[in-house]
């Protein structure tokens, strides 16, 4: 199944425990159908080397929405500005 989310954009989240957070998304893995928002869903992750961190984790893309498309092309703008430049 297609993802209509990608990197970059921002998105609310719309049911668990950080309802209503809004965040831009790090990581999406589609194989999985999850994402990873900044500042959501924040565990901490210890590490012998660098100690005690604050990590983000995956959730699953149906507990959130869009709110803002990340700005940049499409892909059929892309794909006529490509078979453009090579009929020119």
């Amino acid at each position: 199944m297609k993802l209509k989310i990608r990197k970059g954009d921002t998105v609310q989240v719309t049911s668990g425990a950080d309802k209503g957070k809004k965040g831009k998304v790090l990581e999406v893995s589609p194989s999985r159908m999850q994402i990873k928002v900044e500042g959501v869903k924040v565990m901490t992750h210890f590490d012998r080397k660098d100690g005690q961190k604050k990590l983000e984790g995956f959730f699953d893309y149906s507990n959130v929405k869009i709110v803002e498309k990340k700005a940049g092309e499409t892909k059929k703008k892309a794909a006529k500005k490509k078979t453009a430049s090579k009929n020119a």
